[in-house]
């Protein structure tokens, strides 16, 4: 917005004013100012519509003054010689009349200024250099006028000649027209009827004269005539007529020639209408609209002295007195004197460099006036001057108040009250006494002055704020050079920062007279607009970088220095602030970090599961790779992961701990991806047992027994697994996979230390870890358990059920139970057993033992109880068994290098419960089973044995166990009972 002041006063908020604090200006700047001040003041008057200038008007108005003060409006106008107007003696004033003595009054100017103090302002007698006229260079004698009279000449820039013929012009007139009140005479007629050239010094001065007073009769009767003129008028029509052939024929004057007649005819017969058409002696020829409020404006000026900027003088109430004797010629009352009054106040301030504070702290202050006087008149043609003056006034102000901080700073701070109070006085009359849309919603209580004070807080703050952003703009551009340029909204955040505090602390104070909120206003404003820029920032950001990050912490910051400083003011509101803070929808700074973070953790995350699943495809398994037997992928994917936790822990965001739980989440979620990718398509313990045969019984005495022969129908493993082969999933591989995810879970510990040690070296973090931040990875750590354990149970049984299966499963106990024992098992898994000794890491190696160990046992009774119509016992085998069994144990134990022995105790324990019924005679197994069937099915399964399911819970004292034994006893008493009871075959 551009610069609404010039000069140093209230111009130039840029910089302090290195002058005096009364901000005066040296007389070419002030001029200047003044001169650029008053082109965007024009007068609220309108324009006259006739060329006069203002010492026409001046001289005009002057006479009028002169020739009112020579008598009251009652009394007629008295001849007084021209020797008794020189006061040789002080017995001259005798002679006067009332009015003509109180114009040649004495000038004293001792006592206070009561215009002044009802003004408020200080008298000047012993301040100012002296009255108007004084001189105080020391080589010149101090002359200053001796009357009001001489002081009003000199005021008004009247010569002493030009004074001597006014005032001879009125002896004359009252000489000839003794008893003629001056209301009733047309003053620039009588005075044209007076003089001629010769009264002048040369012709140019004389046509000038005349000129004037036709122009002033034409302004007067014709253009702004008091009482309308008709279309009909006769008069009118002829004295327009005469004016204009002046031009060409100028008018005889000075004597009663036709022409005079003429002209005379005609403006008395205009000037004596009256507005109820009554037959009247009084002349209206200066009291229309707007020429007598231009003619009483000159008078007015009177009262400021002409040889200073604008100073009041000290003789104002002498001379607010006598220009009331001027009203009547002009029409003015108390309320447009006022009105007029106020309007030169501050006109005389616009005009004079807005340097004298005490012309618009009289202006204030009469306004007052003003509003009483609106409230109690209802007249429409003030009502049109009063809404011209006043809007006028309120144009001018708020072209500074729209934008007050371009207007006003630390150095005209002491201004800005009394344009703010004129102002908002102003608009306050127009809205409440002068607009009709105002009384239709008066019931609303508008606060006026709130509302305008509201806007100009609002309006100077956008302004001021669209100012930061250029200079910030420029700021960012100048340090493009720099190693690290500024953001914008950095650099603005700042700036909005230090403007918020000077409007704190040096407009609100002021503004906050007629809005309790201003602070609060001024800082929802500058929220608002740079929340706007902050939202299109935050729009067209895509990740997270340093710049970002700086702009919206240096929101955040502004946020609450802003949210601070409208709490602060508002405390003592009827809403506590409410309404303000609804005004300032959060920035979510941090939010919008958190998203920001939360996209960059999300990319990293994506970018790591992405490699998990490439690198894990691609993997071999093969040991070797390094010290730990693990995989290559598993040491690389831990790597990642404390490049990621660096990474984040070297964001400049100020929430490392607020933020810390998603990335925790998220590569939790990542290396649990890892572990379950590791096992998958491992298989499971169910995925290499056998399917179990169907039951049959002995086929006694057949030569199958003596014979060894290939097993035939043999029960095959049921096969989950899928195709790949020993390339990923052979022992070496499998060990190798159980290695990288225990190496995993043992680094679980080591990230968690990594990440408290980070969290300590961020500040802000510190009441976080002291408040027990949890940091762990959950998922990731009953994955690699689940996973160690699936994997040791699988590569059990599949080196039990599928790499053995020929040694144990096909052949342990084929046909003579002596000569298929279980020495080639043990033969081909001791070196299993060696080279997992070897490979797995010892944390894990006894887990896969065990499970081993377990699965062995599994496939010993899986062997006696379900190993289908080529085996069978008969009760000497079971010492065979016993001893089988024994050896089996042994190889787990290996002399006491291997396994606990309470450990393998507790394993064997069910196939030593099981043992014990190959030792039993037939009979007494029949006799279990039926006992064993009746508990279970009741008394009335006597008579019909159900047929036990099977539970793979081998027990000796569950019926299917038993009834398994029975099956596989080479006895005639255990077949009859079969084929007896469930009829079962003797082949499958």
């Amino acid at each position: 917005m551009a610069r609404l002041f010039r000069g140093g006063s209230l111009g130039d908020s840029k910089r302090e004013s290195s002058g005096s604090s009364s901000l005066r200006l040296s007389s070419s700047s002030s001029s200047v100012a003044a001169a650029m001040s008053a082109a965007d003041l024009l007068s609220p008057f309108g324009q006259i519509g006739v060329p006069l200038s203002d010492p026409e008007l001046r001289e005009t108005a002057y006479e009028i003054f002169v020739a009112a003060c020579r008598t009251t409006g009652s009394k007629p106008l008295t001849y007084i010689p021209q020797s008794e107007r020189t006061p040789p003696s002080a017995e001259r004033s005798s002679s006067l009349s009332p009015s003509a003595s109180s114009l040649q009054k004495s000038i004293t100017s001792t006592a206070a200024s009561k215009m002044k103090k009802a003004l408020g302002l200080k008298s000047s007698s012993s301040s100012k250099k002296g009255s108007p006229g004084k001189d105080n260079s020391p080589s010149k004698p101090s002359k200053k006028p001796a009357t009001v009279g001489d002081l009003m000449r000199v005021q008004m820039r009247i010569s002493e000649q030009t004074d001597s013929r006014i005032r001879k012009g009125l002896l004359r007139t009252a000489a000839g027209q003794l008893g003629k009140r001056v209301e009733s005479m047309v003053l620039p007629l009588e005075l044209l009827q007076q003089f001629k050239a010769s009264d002048f010094s040369d012709q140019q001065e004389y046509e000038a004269w005349r000129s004037r007073n036709l122009k002033v009769l034409e302004a007067g009767l014709l253009v702004h005539p008091l009482v309308p003129l008709d279309k009909s008028d006769n008069a009118s029509q002829r004295l327009r007529q005469i004016i204009r052939g002046a031009s060409e024929k100028p008018i005889e004057t000075g004597k009663n020639s036709e022409s005079m007649q003429v002209l005379r005819s005609a403006v008395m017969s205009v000037a004596c209408r009256s507005p109820d058409r009554s037959a009247s002696d009084f002349c209206h020829w200066a009291d229309g609209f707007p020429l007598n409020l231009h003619l009483y404006q000159m008078l007015l000026e009177t009262c400021f002295d002409a040889s200073e900027d604008g100073s009041i003088i000290d003789e104002i109430d002498e001379v607010l007195e006598l220009l009331k004797k001027t009203w009547v010629i002009l029409g003015i009352n108390q309320m447009l004197h006022n009105l007029c009054f106020t309007w030169v106040f501050f006109h005389r301030f616009v005009t004079t460099a807005q340097v004298d504070i005490d012309l618009l702290h009289a202006a204030d202050n009469h306004m007052d006036e003003v509003a009483k006087d609106a409230k109690s008149t209802k007249d429409s043609v003030y009502s049109k001057i009063l809404s011209s003056t006043l809007s006028s006034i309120l144009g001018w102000a708020e072209k500074r108040l729209l934008a007050y901080h371009d207007t006003f700073n630390a150095s005209n701070i002491e201004y800005m009250q009394s344009i703010v109070s004129l102002g908002v006085s102003a608009a306050r009359i127009l809205v409440e006494d002068i607009s009709n849309e105002y009384r239709r919603r008066r019931r609303e209580e508008t606060d006026v002055a709130r509302s305008r004070v509201d806007t100009y807080i609002r309006s100077s703050l956008r302004t001021a704020f669209a100012q930061r952003m250029e200079q910030a703009d420029s700021s960012r551009r100048s340090s493009k050079n720099q190693s690290t340029p500024i953001p914008v909204l950095s650099i603005l955040a700042k700036d909005i920062g230090e403007l918020a505090s000077k409007e704190k602390e040096l407009f609100s104070p002021i503004l906050k007279r007629w809005h309790p909120l201003a602070a609060g206003v001024a800082v929802a404003t500058l929220h608002s607009c740079y929340g706007n820029e902050l939202k299109q920032f935050i729009a067209g950001v895509m990740e997270l970088t340093p710049d970002t990050v700086q702009v919206l912490k240096a929101a955040d910051k502004l946020e609450k220095d802003l949210v601070h400083i409208a709490v602060e003011d508002s405390v003592d509101s009827e809403d506590g602030g409410k309404s303000l803070i609804r005004e300032m929808p959060p920035y979510e700074a941090e939010s919008a970090i958190a998203n920001l973070v939360k996209v960059w953790i999300k990319t990293r995350v994506d970018r790591l599961k992405d490699w998990v699943d490439r690198n894990l495809h691609q993997e071999n398994w093969n040991p070797g790779a390094n010290r730990e037997n693990c995989a290559p992928s598993a040491t690389e994917v831990l790597r990642i992961i404390n490049e990621t936790l660096d990474a984040f822990f070297q964001l400049p965001i100020p929430m490392h701990a607020a933020m810390l739980p998603d990335l925790l989440i998220e590569l939790d979620r990542s290396l649990q991806h890892y572990a379950l990718k590791v096992k998958s398509g491992c298989g499971t313990r169910s995925s290499y047992m056998p399917s179990l045969p169907t039951l049959t019984r002995c086929e006694v005495g057949s030569k199958l027994w003596k014979k060894k022969e290939k097993p035939q129908n043999l029960p095959k493993r049921r096969s989950q697994v899928g195709s790949r082969d020993s390339n990923s999933f052979g022992l070496p591989q499998l060990c190798v996979r159980m290695n990288s995810v225990h190496y995993i879970w043992t680094e679980l510990e080591n990230l968690e230390k990594k990440i408290k040690t980070c969290l300590r070296n961020v500040e802000s973090a510190q009441s976080d870890i002291s408040n027990g931040l949890e940091i762990s990875f959950e998922l990731t750590l009953a994955s690699c358990q689940e996973g160690i354990q699936q994997l040791c149970e699988t590569t059990a049984y599949k080196v039990i059920f599928r790499d053995l299966s020929h040694v144990l499963w096909d052949a342990l106990y084929i046909g003579e139970t002596a000569s298929s024992r279980i020495d080639p098992f043990i033969k081909e898994l001791d070196p299993i057993l060696e080279m997992i000794s070897n490979t797995v890491h010892n944390r894990v190696r006894n887990r896969v033992v065990t499970a081993l160990m377990k699965a062995s046992f599994d496939g010993f009774l899986l062997v006696l109880l379900a190993g289908g119509p080529l085996r069978a016992f008969s009760r000497q085998d079971s010492q065979i068994i016993d001893e089988d069994f024994r050896s089996l144990k042994d190889i787990y134990l290996a002399d006491g290098d291997g396994l606990p022995q309470e450990l393998v105790e507790k394993a064997s324990s069910q196939v030593k419960n099981v043992l014990p019924l190959f030792h039993a005679d037939t009979e007494s197994l029949i006799e279990r089973f039926r006992r064993l069937i009746t508990e279970t099915y009741g008394a009335s399964a006597k008579s019909r044995y159900p047929l036990p399911p099977t539970s793979g819970n081998w027990n000796p004292t569950e019926a299917n166990t038993v009834l398994r034994v029975l099956c596989h006893r080479n006895d005639e008493s255990a077949t009859r009972f079969l084929k007896k009871t469930y009829n079962l075959p003797k082949k499958l």
